[in-house]
């Protein structure tokens, strides 16, 4: 069975963000706290949850979990395990990325950080 544009684009897209994972820049987007992450958060595990392509263009949402073991955004240390969203807006062409924009959804972390 021949695969569509989207079903090819969308196994490129996720190729992608786990050799992201791989090399462990997962947590580099153009937010402005994003080198934090790795030193604030430990035990870090992600997982491609849910993907949407439409032609050239595919979204990801990548669940990432991990255990806040650094300073993050005034927060001191909890030891808590958190989980977040990350999105990615990829564009493929021919088989490759041409444009990556990941974001991380910290209207879900922060409040996971708060002291009890």
């Amino acid at each position: 069975m021949m695969q569509t544009i989207e079903q090819k684009n969308t196994e490129t897209a996720v190729a992608f963000i786990e050799e992201l994972g791989k090399r462990g820049d997962l947590e580099h987007t153009e937010q402005f706290f994003a080198g934090q992450m790795m030193e604030a958060f430990t035990n870090r595990r992600w997982t491609v949850e849910e993907t949407l392509a439409q032609g050239e263009k595919v979204t990801a949402r990548v669940i990432i979990t991990g255990t806040h073991s650094g300073m993050f955004a005034g927060h001191a240390p909890t030891g808590k395990q958190v989980r977040t969203a990350q999105f990615h807006e990829l564009r493929v062409v021919d088989g490759s990325v041409v444009h990556h924009r990941p974001w991380f959804d910290t209207g879900t972390l922060l409040p996971q950080l708060k002291a009890e």
